[in-house]
């Protein structure tokens, strides 16, 4: 078997290596040869160049297919891996298209393996911990509220005055500020046309508390499903969003106004300017919190209450970013070859044994990793 892994970016590198310094037959595919010879080229000289032809002519039962390629390339990948009996694995949402994938996956007995990144993938292994945890407790009651938040965030680990920092092309940060997003808020649905029109301040139990603005994100009503929430519990709070640094919003206060009406060429300036301007200097550590909890409460107050609490930062070996996106990434191609994941498209895996595995490999990646019980 091999695993065939299509795209070098910034965030790829570290699960790469993880796969062929572990003895994994590996062949990696970049559109730009140079860049992938100086992330990889040290450890193997099976590098070609990006070609979804000349993949699948590669390509055979039993492979793994790695897409860490843009969004676009995520459901023809998966289409090839399919017709050819091999598995497709990416850290992205997954899309209404590579959904429809489900049953012809199923079928060919392939397993198409999405959000297995950090945000989506490490904190979906946080929430059904969590919500395990909470169905096997005493106090686990259908007349209880629970209240579920989840928000993570890449930071600079040295603040700057822009509050913020890129470490690739700030223009989908920027689109992603034009973004929707629905959850749950006093027991009823919150819809939000934009992030600042829903921020709010959340404490992040850190061994120092420490106070970040959050926003609510994408949609994360699926995701009550996904996790295994009851259908008769009553959800008082259910929210997966973004956490920046206090300050954020004032500070992106003008670029807020401007990304409402910018077009495509007004954005690409934006973006360009803020690259210039606030991007990572070289071995400038960058940081990752990430914070996943669940209460529930009966009239007299909370009766349950845990918090996993994630820090991260980057170090000499390169950035946590990278790091807690592509080593998961790395585990579920493994998960993948040794069939330990079902046919079709899933995301995170949802098993406890396999939570605790991969969970145990997580903690490797951070400086700082705990399970907070408040009760």
């Amino acid at each position: 078997m091999t695993i065939h892994w299509c795209g070098t970016g910034l965030s790829a590198i570290p699960g790469l290596r993880r796969l062929i310094e572990t003895g994994h037959e590996v062949t990696v595919w970049n559109r730009t040869l140079d860049k992938a010879r100086d992330a990889v080229g040290d450890l193997t000289q099976r590098i070609e160049a990006f070609d979804i032809d000349a993949l699948g002519a590669e390509l055979q039962v039993g492979d793994v297919v790695v897409s860490m390629l843009p969004g676009d390339w995520h459901v023809p990948l998966a289409e090839l891996a399919i017709s050819k009996g091999a598995h497709f694995v990416s850290s992205s949402y997954i899309a209404p298209e590579m959904r429809a994938l489900h049953a012809k996956a199923q079928l060919k007995g392939v397993s198409l393996i999405n959000e297995v990144g950090l945000d989506p993938g490490i904190d979906h292994l946080m929430a059904h911990a969590l919500v395990a945890d909470y169905r096997s407790s005493p106090r686990c009651d259908t007349s209880n509220a629970l209240k579920f938040t989840s928000y993570c965030g890449g930071i600079p680990k040295h603040p700057n005055p822009f509050r913020y920092k890129f470490s690739w092309s700030p223009v989908g940060v920027l689109k992603a500020l034009r973004s929707p997003s629905k959850s749950i808020r006093d027991f009823k649905e919150f819809n939000v046309a934009r992030p600042w029109d829903a921020l709010s301040h959340y404490t992040a139990p850190l061994p120092t508390p420490e106070s970040f603005e959050v926003y609510p994100n994408r949609d994360s009503l699926p995701f009550m499903e996904e996790y295994g929430f009851d259908p008769t519990w009553k959800v008082d709070t259910f929210v997966r969003g973004t956490l920046r640094l206090n300050g954020w919003a004032e500070a992106w206060a003008d670029v807020f106004d401007a990304v409402e009406t910018a077009d495509d060429a007004r954005l690409k300036e934006m973006s360009d300017l803020f690259w210039a301007e606030n991007a990572y200097d070289e071995g400038e550590p960058d940081r990752v919190v990430l914070c996943v909890s669940l209460e529930a409460a009966d009239s007299s107050g909370p009766v349950w209450h845990k918090t996993y609490v994630m820090d991260a930062w980057g170090d000499e070996n390169g950035t946590a970013m990278a790091r807690l996106v592509s080593i998961p990434v790395s585990l579920a191609v493994e998960a993948a070859m040794k069939g330990d994941l079902p046919a079709g498209v899933q995301a995170a895996p949802s098993d406890p044994a396999m939570v605790n595995a991969w969970m145990s490999e997580v903690a490797k990646l951070a400086q700082h990793l705990a399970i907070v019980d408040h009760s």
